[in-house]
């Protein structure tokens, strides 16, 4: 047996013992291989008193659900069609399997705890309970301790982006890219541009409560953020690991972090986040940008035959959101970063649904990599933003 199949099938064998599989999410897509869908989750249910396997997948469209017995679920069959990551969650592990650009299967675990529910129709299990002080004090719950109508969408979109967070730095420390913490040294997370700081106060008291020694920086331009924002962290009795700056990104006196993390920073401030974090050689970048307006608005004319698309407003302005990203995630890549590009929640919660996720390994830019990215620039006649911040 090689080392994907015997990985697969140490992943296989925990889902197949019922009492202890929690989920199973397959996503990304392996070089040159194409999967039938962006994503697939697993999880168990109780149906007529069995116990079945639930498979649910999207086609861009609808939402797909299939039941079945756990030694019928074509798992193995689905892994090895493509995708890049896979991970399986039990009651007392995490296993998380990435691909690299090789093909070389990387396995990972950790420990890992939850609670097996069966419900058919239950819902996603919440990562931050409604009524902690934090989410009261940041104005995502009401005084009840339950989620504000208005709020729901932010409070899923942050839930998210902490569901991704821990396992990619659990990865990330596992892998010896990021230092593991001590609580004389914490982990310090870095928040750029952030605004009322929903994400920020999230990290820090969702890694907190995983015993993960943390210390977390926000950092806005407005100084109305950043009064209001230390005391709330006062008034939660945190402000110890836990500060606010009112600074520009680009400016910032921090000069430091293991982990870099933006959240919808607006246009070009998802660059400057980017920029920050490239020139300090940030170990772990997490970044969910929004607004793509600069390569949007250098675009005069559109190559042949992609003029097809450019003559309608709304594929207009979603093929620039790409292009943007695209050269974002190379520019990174010239700069010695692994970057991936996944979907972090649902178009239904918000349009601004991608993740640019970077790990710094130092691998070196080959020369197809820079030529791909200047053919991509002179095709369409722009120059990112980005390029110019970055100390190249």
């Amino acid at each position: 047996m090689n080392e994907i199949d015997s990985a697969l099938q140490e992943l296989h064998e925990a889902i197949l013992d019922s009492p202890k599989f929690l989920r199973a999410v397959l996503s990304g897509r392996r070089r040159n291989m194409d999967v039938a869908h962006e994503r697939i989750d697993i999880r168990p249910v109780e149906i007529k008193k069995n116990i079945m396997a639930q498979m649910t997948y999207s086609d861009g469209r609808a939402m797909t659900t299939k039941n079945y017995l756990p030694d019928e679920l074509p798992f193995l069959e689905l892994a090895q069609s493509g995708y890049a990551n896979i991970l399986v969650e039990t009651t007392s592990e995490t296993l998380a399997l990435r691909f690299s650009k090789k093909g070389q299967p990387l396995l990972t675990r950790g420990k890992s705890e939850g609670q097996q529910i069966l419900s058919h129709d239950r819902k996603k299990e919440r990562l931050l309970d409604s009524s902690d002080a934090f989410l009261r004090e940041v104005g995502i719950s009401d005084k009840s301790g339950s989620i504000k109508p208005s709020m729901m969408d932010k409070y899923l979109q942050v839930e998210e982006f902490l569901r991704l967070l821990v396992p990619t730095l659990n990865e990330a420390m596992s892998a010896g890219h990021v230092r593991i913490p001590t609580s004389e040294n914490p982990l310090k997370i870095v928040d750029l541009g952030c605004g009322h700081a929903y994400l920020t106060f999230a990290a820090h008291q969702y890694l907190q409560a995983h015993q993960i020694p943390v210390k977390v920086i926000g950092i806005d331009v407005r100084e109305s953020s950043r009064v209001r924002n230390n005391q709330i962290a006062q008034k939660l009795g945190i402000e110890s690991s836990i500060e606010f700056f009112a600074e520009e990104i680009a400016s910032a006196s921090v000069e430091e972090a293991d982990v870099a993390i933006a959240l919808h920073a607006c246009d070009t401030a998802t660059d400057d986040a980017i920029a920050w974090a490239v020139n300090r050689n940030v170990p772990l970048a997490l970044f969910a940008p929004c607004c793509h307006h600069d390569i949007q608005a250098q675009i005069k004319i559109a190559p042949e035959p992609w003029a097809l698309i450019t003559r309608h407003g709304i594929m207009r302005e979603r093929l620039g959101d790409l292009i943007t990203d695209s050269l974002r995630i190379q520019l990174m890549k010239l700069q010695g970063y692994r970057v991936e590009a996944i979907e972090f929640i649902g178009g239904v919660h918000t349009p601004r649904n991608l993740m640019i996720r970077a790990v710094k390994t130092g691998a070196q830019p080959t020369a197809d990599d820079e030529s791909q990215y200047r053919s991509m620039i002179e095709l369409w006649g722009v120059k990112p933003v980005l390029e110019g911040k970055l100390n190249r």
